[in-house]
């Protein structure tokens, strides 16, 4: 796509136009997700990456139109995007030592059970606070192990619409899990630091 392409193509997404929007996905994704694939070394977290970068675009769409150079700031964008990727990994790894440190073997077992067993709880309240939607599609997705044009058809509901619900009850999840889980795994350290 040429420039001036891309500029009508950033306007017309910058006004809420939700068609540009899949254009631009369309024909970005692939680009994104190599970089992303190159630097992690994981699937998933590429497939991660990318749903997050294009998620934040649509949420920025009102400025796109006000960016000079679109494909430099989306590299920059995906580089941002990788690198908190790996400084989050390196956190919930020292978070990870730091607790197998300071617990005695014997009672590792009976740690990880209290975590799962706390984790599991903070999950199903992360999962009822969804809206009903999204709950249906990510119980649709994980529970039943649907793929996406099955649901979508399930539900009378767009492919990519299903997709949207996915990635904002995974992305509420993850916010709601880690926001109760600092809290509960900061008591435990202290807890067993005592």
């Amino acid at each position: 796509m040429n420039l001036q392409g891309l500029e009508k193509l950033l306007v017309r997404i910058s006004e809420g136009d939700e068609q540009a929007f899949a254009r631009l996905f369309d024909i970005y994704k692939d680009k994104i997700y190599s970089v992303t694939l190159r630097l992690t070394e994981s699937t998933s977290q590429a497939e991660d990456a990318v749903q997050d970068i294009f998620l934040k675009l649509w949420l920025r769409r009102k400025k796109l139109a006000d960016i000079v150079d679109f494909e430099n700031y989306l590299f920059i964008m995906t580089r941002n995007e990788v690198y908190s990727a790996f400084r989050s990994a390196v956190r919930q790894k020292q978070l990870s030592e730091v607790l197998a440190y300071s617990t005695p073997v014997s009672d590792n077992n009976t740690l990880s059970s209290v975590m799962e067993n706390e984790f599991a709880q903070v999950l199903e309240e992360a999962i009822n606070r969804l809206p009903h939607q999204q709950r249906q599609v990510y119980l649709l997705s994980k529970e039943h192990e649907m793929k996406r044009e099955e649901i979508a058809k399930t539900l009378h509901i767009s492919s990519e619409t299903v997709k949207t619900h996915l990635t904002r009850a995974l992305r509420h999840i993850r916010a709601y899990s880690l926001s109760r889980l600092d809290i509960q795994l900061s008591w435990l350290c202290i807890f067993l630091l005592k």
